[in-house]
């Protein structure tokens, strides 16, 4: 409640119209008395390095949880797969699975349950497997036996993810400006991207891994082995200008499946806009390259992509 009220959710209008629906499960769903949280790590096993990616400015970055297929309709699925397995044993019961998708604090439901501890940067860290994972929850009406030990923040003295992140949107630790964030800018946010923050965006076109990519914790972390997860369409290190040239039929048809197409075409064009700006020009052929790409897209996108557009040719004339 007092993030809300400090407006770090940005337009994330959603976050408050729940009210306390959120933090009390029985008001999301009646009779729940019991909350079982799971973890599945998502890294994919063979994606490209992000620091490569990171440095070469010609390339998109994308969060590494959305290179592959949407893990929400996979969580789901085994998530009830669970649930039918407790059934058998226990017979029929009340329930409702989770994963990112309602009113749900997962994080702090995960820390309860003994998942992990809650980052500086806000991410759940666990001790043995870092934090590259999803979260999910089954509400029943089941009295379970509760998990009573909470894990110890073995965050100590470091701040590497508040000193990484671009946008400076970890304010203080344990405390994430949505409005700053990278991936709120590039996923939640709606309208146009504030300038005060687009040079920082970088390259970074759907979401951002930053503040995970420098956490020690990670070094513990396993690639995942699911097939669900594997990198689709290059997405683990793509060219911006092939991106670019995606008509909205292919951005629909290659995205299928995909969390990215929840944004919408327009959208991707706007984020892939500021990244072509924020390019390392090398030469003038190359220059020139770049602003036609950009020129070429500008009469078939909304006001808004226009807009972006305009600012990465500002950029790259300059």
């Amino acid at each position: 409640m007092e993030w809300l009220d400090k407006g770090f959710h940005g337009e994330m209008d959603y976050m408050q119209r729940h009210g306390t629906m959120r933090s009390r499960p029985a008001e999301l769903e009646p009779n729940t008395i019991s909350v079982i949280s799971v973890r599945m790590d998502y890294f994919p096993p063979d994606a490209e390095s992000i620091k490569s990616v990171l440095s070469n400015s010609e390339l998109g970055l994308i969060s590494r949880y959305a290179t592959g297929r949407d893990y929400h309709k996979l969580i789901r699925k085994r998530l009830q797969k669970l649930v039918d397995k407790m059934q058998e044993v226990l017979g029929p019961f009340g329930y409702r699975v989770f994963t990112d998708s309602a009113p749900v604090l997962e994080k702090a439901i995960a820390e309860n349950a003994g998942l992990g501890w809650i980052g500086k940067h806000t991410n759940i860290i666990n001790k043995s497997s870092g934090s590259w994972f999803f979260l999910g929850e089954i509400y029943t009406d089941l009295a379970l036996p509760v998990n009573e030990v909470k894990p110890t923040n073995h965050c100590g003295s470091c701040q590497a993810c508040i000193d990484v992140c671009p946008t400076q949107a970890i304010v203080a630790p344990y405390q994430l400006d949505a409005r700053r964030c990278i991936s709120y800018l590039t996923i939640e946010l709606k309208s146009a991207i504030p300038n005060e923050f687009r040079k920082a965006i970088g390259n970074h076109i759907y979401g951002c891994d930053d503040c995970q990519l420098v956490c020690p914790w990670n070094r513990f972390s396993k690639p995942s082995d699911e097939k669900d997860f594997e990198v689709r369409h290059g997405l683990d290190a793509p060219d911006l200008l092939d991106l670019f040239a995606w008509s909205e039929n292919e951005f629909l048809t290659k995205m299928e499946g995909s969390a990215i197409r929840r944004i919408g075409y327009m959208q991707w064009l706007r984020n892939i806009a500021v990244a072509i700006g924020n390019i390392a020009i090398k030469d003038k052929s190359h220059l020139q390259q770049l602003i036609q790409s950009l020129k070429d897209k500008r009469p078939d996108v909304t006001p808004l992509v226009q807009e972006h557009i305009d600012w990465a040719l500002n950029e790259l004339i300059e």
